[in-house]
Order: structure tokens, then sequence, then C-alpha cells
């Protein structure tokens, strides 16, 4: 097997684990899922997927749960905003 395709199923694994965790009611074991996901992908330079890096935290790496750990608001000019807990925002596009 590729060592680029054993870090891709690793991310995806962390980032499996991180969602459950979250949901689960344990951040902190969420968030070191997430920093050590993206220290493998920086490593072997591939990339994490969209979903898991729109659903994390650039500042604080927690996993962001829409009205748990996270607020999101559709703004109008179709943009998506999250803010953490932290204070951290981020727009995302959407639609059209």
């Amino acid at each position: 097997m590729d060592e680029t395709r054993i870090a891709e199923e690793r991310i995806d694994r962390l980032a499996a684990f991180a969602r459950e965790m979250a949901r689960g009611g344990e951040p902190e074991r969420a968030r070191e899922a997430v920093r050590l996901a993206r220290r493998i992908a920086e490593r072997h330079r591939c990339g994490v997927p969209r979903r898991f890096e729109r659903f994390t935290c650039d500042d604080c790496d927690a996993y962001l749960l829409p009205g748990r750990t996270a607020r999101v608001r559709l703004q109008e000019g179709s943009h998506v905003v999250v803010r953490c807990d932290c204070g951290a925002t981020a727009r995302y596009p959407y639609g059209e």
C-alpha cells in the first residue's frame, strides 16, 4: 500500500473518531484527534477532506457541531458563517 493512501485512510478514521468524541461529550479527545489528523496531513503532504476541514476550528482545533460548539448562520450573498465558541469565524460560499 502506498504511504499517502495509508495516511489518507488514517485521516479519515481520525475524522470519524473526532466526530464521535465531539458528539459523545468529550471535546478534548476530539481536539487531539483533529490535531493528529492535521499533523499527518502535513507530514505526508496530503490534504484533509473538505468536510473535515469545514467542521474544525483553525484556531483552537475543536470539532464543530452546529448548536453545541459552533453557531451557523446563512448570510445574504450566499455565504455560510460558522462561529466557534472560541470566537473564530469562518465563511464558506454555498449555492451558485
